[in-house]
């Protein structure tokens, strides 16, 4: 598998899969940047997910990972971001979809509605999975504004 520098950020709902992930990922060898939060304890989702997206929109990340409790408050600020394609994912399919039609940069995942055992399952099917280009980047065009 290809080697990656990785956004992380997480609210308090995604803290622990957070640790989790960012542990299999430096254990498999990609570099991990880690845009908090630093425990558990309640704080606000978008002071951790919009600097962990910049990262990715300026280059200094290759990809991006988000949790919170759904994911979705997440994706959606993760989207504010120029440059981002955040795909929430809460199976191994849509992860493989979100790279492969629509070459998301970043991945969203909610604690609190997938396991630990399938959020790194999804984290590993979304690393490793190409963008497919061909009739995909037109979209992406229309997407990006471009």
């Amino acid at each position: 598998m290809q080697k990656y520098t990785i956004a992380i950020g997480a609210d308090h709902a995604g803290y622990q899969y957070k640790e989790a992930i960012k542990a299999k990922l430096q254990s498999e060898g990609h570099t991990v940047r880690d845009f908090g939060t630093g425990s558990d304890a309640p704080c606000d989702y978008p002071d951790f997910i919009r600097p962990a997206a910049e990262a990715v929109a300026r280059g200094e990340c290759a990809r991006g990972i988000v949790l919170g409790g759904s994911g979705n408050g997440e994706a959606i600020v993760a989207n504010r971001v120029r440059g981002i394609r955040c795909g929430l994912c809460w199976n191994e399919q849509v992860a493989r979809w979100s790279r492969s039609h629509n070459d998301a940069n970043v991945l969203s995942l909610g604690a609190r509605t997938v396991s630990l055992e399938l959020a790194l399952k999804i984290v590993r099917v979304w690393l490793e999975t190409p963008f497919e280009g061909g009739r995909h980047v037109e979209r992406i065009r229309k997407i990006d504004g471009a």
